[in-house]
């Protein structure tokens, strides 16, 4: 019995104009084409205009916060000049007669009704007038913290705004002081005066900033004590209490940053933070906006965006779907006639004749040739399949990375070279040799030392530095051969072993010999070295006519020693007085870098080399240093403290040929410093490093 048989698909059955899964899928595409680039173009117009938006917002919240900052600033200024106007008007007489200074302050000096307490003291300490509100109180009633500003000011004879002297809330306030000098300059006495925060004449409740309701306007000390808030019931409350802020204010004294006036914004998860800072009171004023509110305009506006563009891209998706089937109606045709003729469930004589599209002869000969390359291609497919196996598994069991280039493509990578760069083996597979190297120059470099090699040896045995897949370097002893000889097309055979762990040990063993690992500065003995050889440099230049000793461009050498730091030591503590070296080196560092290098030369002494620099600009850069270093105020268990440097510097002229020389007058000359008050810069020539230096003088 002859089996019937089967019916033909519902598909065969259809005709020609039915589109196929080929002309399907090309619709397809072309409907994601268009949707796709759509959605990309409507993706980056609502990115790129709510980038702006957000732009803006900051920008704009960034200024409210510098505004701020700004006008407490100017009252902390006129605060001082009101001060500075009072203490011009007493004379040294005054002090010997408080119904004089008394007389003075409430009816000769109007100004003084700008403060909420005024104090007069001697040099001696004594107090002679405390007049709060317009009445005299006792010198027992002065707060602790208001009679260390006093006795501050007497001793620097400087000008000083307190920090916050905490109380109720009511009675929290600034002190000003000035100190009273006499004819010769030295400190006769001192004056302050004092500001409640209720104060118009120092944190107004407008602040001149329109208040918002989606926002908080604060201003908080360095420690974090609220003197302003846009809820009354916070005012000297804790910044780490304030949502939004409190990670923010966390960050920023965790990294120990100095106070600018420079306002910044942070967009954190639910809250946009903008701070801007006021360096001589140490304050900080912030703006906190909830996100959503802020955001919520925009985003409102890319959704209407996003349906809009969502309607353009469905009608152009189905213009596209419709002219993508109209062009494919040939090749469907095509199809349709392919399946009827190798149809065998049906007979010859009963199949329906077959129709050909009208197009080129590209259609037939494709009909004529499919089979025959289908049977071909499937026999060496096979061959590749086995033979790719064979090599992928001496890949993937060989002990060395292995490597197969050509045309600075990667076309084999075996699994020992993925483990060590870190990629999966497809992602290097196909892609350029430059994704292995930290820049152009370094690839450009290892190939014209590649090509050296092979033109004088025909192999390449080297180690070579490439990159990781997470950014990391790592190190390998590259040997590469040529697949075929004298013939670089062919490819190029490449083993890598990897030798990072050794490198590393050798990089960190001659750190650690030439660098303080406190300050990760050059030590004692790499500064030695440096500067040793920077001497026998310019000795072998120098030209005979050079002798006479013109070092307008020789270079200039720092000797700088802490003042006051053992006080930090004393105080704080051995762990904050190495946070002072290290912040002190980084200071250094960072404002030497391009001109010179520093070094510890131990305890709380530093050096500073700047070669080829004219005497002149040594010293504009050790002044620069100096006054960095005063203006940092570090702050240690609630207590701020004063630092300063004093600085020795010599000009490398011709007279100085070893480094002890150079140290010695170095050194003379921070003596000098010290010895002519400390914080200031000297400089000597080597000439005047004689016997009459320190060792002559006495201990410092």
């Amino acid at each position: 019995m002859t089996p019937t048989p089967p019916p033909a698909p519902a598909q065969e059955a259809q005709g020609w104009w039915m589109p196929g899964p080929l002309v399907l899928r090309l619709v397809l595409v072309a409907v994601l084409a268009v949707g796709l680039s759509g959605a990309v173009s409507a993706w980056l117009v609502t990115r790129a205009s709510g980038q702006e938006a957000m732009r803006r917002v900051v920008s704009q919240q960034t200024d409210e916060v510098e505004v701020v900052a700004r006008l407490l600033a100017s009252k902390i200024e006129q605060s001082q000049k009101v001060l500075r106007t009072v203490a011009a008007g007493i004379t040294p007489g005054m002090l010997e007669s408080p119904s004089a200074l008394e007389w003075l302050l409430q009816q000769g000096l109007p100004a003084v009704q700008f403060f909420d307490a005024i104090q007069v003291a001697r040099d001696n300490g004594e107090l002679r007038l405390n007049l709060r509100a317009g009445r005299l109180y006792k010198a027992s009633n002065l707060d602790p913290a208001e009679r260390d500003a006093l006795r501050r000011t007497l001793v620097d004879g400087k000008p000083l705004v307190s920090e916050l002297i905490a109380g109720r809330t009511s009675d929290a306030r600034v002190m000003f002081t000035m100190p009273l000098h006499r004819d010769d300059g030295t400190v006769l006495g001192v004056v302050a005066g004092a500001l409640r925060l209720q104060s118009q004449g120092l944190l107004p409740p407008s602040m001149t900033v329109p208040t918002r309701e989606d926002s908080r306007l604060i201003v908080f000390t360095r420690d974090g004590t609220i003197l302003s808030h846009s809820d009354p019931a916070r005012i000297m409350g804790k910044v780490a209490d304030e949502a939004g802020l409190a990670p923010v204010y966390a960050r920023w004294h965790a990294q120990a940053q100095p106070i600018s006036g420079r306002g910044t914004t942070h967009m954190e998860a639910e809250h946009i933070v903008s701070l801007a800072g006021m360096p001589l009171p140490q304050w900080i004023v912030a703006r906190v906006s909830p996100a959503q509110a802020l955001l919520a305009p925009l985003e409102g506006a890319q959704r209407e965006a996003w349906w809009i563009a969502a309607a353009s891209m469905a009608l152009c998706m189905l213009l596209a779907a419709l002219i993508m089937g109209w062009m494919a109606q040939p090749l469907a045709h095509l199809v349709h006639s392919a399946r009827q003729m190798l149809r065998r469930d049906v007979p010859a004589g009963a199949r329906p004749a077959i129709t050909w599209p009208r197009a080129g002869g590209e259609v037939g000969q494709l009909v004529r040739v499919f089979k025959g390359l289908a049977l071909q291609g499937s026999q060496e497919q096979y061959q590749r399949e086995t033979l790719h196996g064979q090599f992928q598994a001496v890949l993937d069991n060989a002990s060395v990375g292995i490597v197969i280039s050509r045309n600075g493509v990667l076309e084999v990578v075996g699994r020992q070279t993925c483990t060590m760069l870190g990629y999966a083996a497809a992602e290097l597979q196909g892609h350029p040799a430059r994704i292995l190297y930290a820049s152009d120059a370094d690839y450009q470099r290892i190939g014209e030392r590649v090509q050296t090699e092979f033109a004088a040896h025909g192999v390449f045995d080297g180690d070579v530095c490439f990159l990781r897949k997470d950014g990391s370097p790592v190190w390998a002893r590259v040997q590469g051969r040529a697949v075929q000889p004298d013939a670089m097309q062919g490819g190029t055979v490449w083993i890598l072993e990897d030798i990072t762990a050794a490198r590393e040990a050798q990089a960190q063993q001659a750190w650690e010999q030439t660098h303080d690992p406190l300050t990760q500065l050059y030590n004692r003995t790499a500064f030695d070295e440096r500067l040793g050889a920077l001497l026998a440099e310019r000795s072998e230049r120098a030209r005979p006519s050079d002798a006479s000793g013109d070092a307008a461009g020789g270079g200039v050498v720092l000797f700088l020693d802490l003042d006051h730091f053992t006080v930090v030591n004393d105080i704080a503590g051995h762990d904050a007085g190495d946070d002072v070296l290290r912040h002190v080196a980084r200071l250094l560092e960072s404002q030497v870098r391009q001109i010179g290098w520093a070094a510890r030369l131990g305890g709380d002494e530093f050096a500073v080399v700047l070669p080829g620099c004219a005497l002149a600009r040594g010293q504009a850069v050790a002044e620069q240093l100096r006054a960095s270093v005063q203006a940092w105020e570090p702050s240690y268990q609630g207590r701020s403290f004063t630092l300063g440097v004093s600085i020795g510097l010599v000009v490398l002229d011709a007279s100085l040929q070893d480094v002890p020389s150079v140290l010695y007058a170095a050194d003379m000359a921070c003596y000098d410093a010290k010895r002519a008050g400390r914080n200031r810069v000297e400089t000597r020539h080597a000439g005047q490093a004689t016997a009459s230096g320190r060792m002559a003088l006495g201990p410092a």
